[in-house]
């Protein structure tokens, strides 16, 4: 039997339904730190949003299947995904670099559309992501 995934801090969740609330913020993300598996998301599709959305969309007229996803939109399985293999490129790069008594404190990439921002926890990795501000 697998053991039950550990529960974030109730100040962990409270900064997490803080920050999801914000102007411009599309998703957040709490990870456990030793595999990836999703503890918490909000804003991100998850495969159940996408079974009972399929059930809810009435069939097309010409047999074609719609697409699933409205653009720009992300699985949170997906995300999961790239944040934990993108943590464990990182906390490598970092070793190599510094040494094995070194660690990340944050990570941040942003491009034109989003800006994802990682805080590896001990034992999560709490991930928000959010709309790239225009320039000034």
């Amino acid at each position: 039997m697998a053991a039950p995934a550990p529960a974030p801090s109730a100040e962990t969740e409270s900064l997490l339904a803080r920050l999801a609330q914000r102007t411009g913020v599309q998703g957040t993300l709490i990870l456990a730190r030793d595999t990836g598996s999703i503890v918490r998301s909000s804003g991100l599709l998850t495969r159940d949003d996408g079974a009972d959305e399929e059930e809810a969309r009435p069939a097309t007229s010409n047999g074609a299947e719609p697409d699933g996803k409205k653009k720009g939109t992300r699985q949170a399985e997906e995300v999961a995904r790239l944040v934990y293999k993108f943590v464990q490129s990182a906390a490598e790069m970092v070793e190599d670099l510094n040494g094995e008594h070194d660690e990340s404190k944050l990570l941040r990439v942003r491009t034109r559309k989003n800006e994802v921002v990682i805080v590896p926890d001990a034992r999560f990795l709490l991930v928000v992501i959010h709309d790239t501000p225009p320039a000034p």
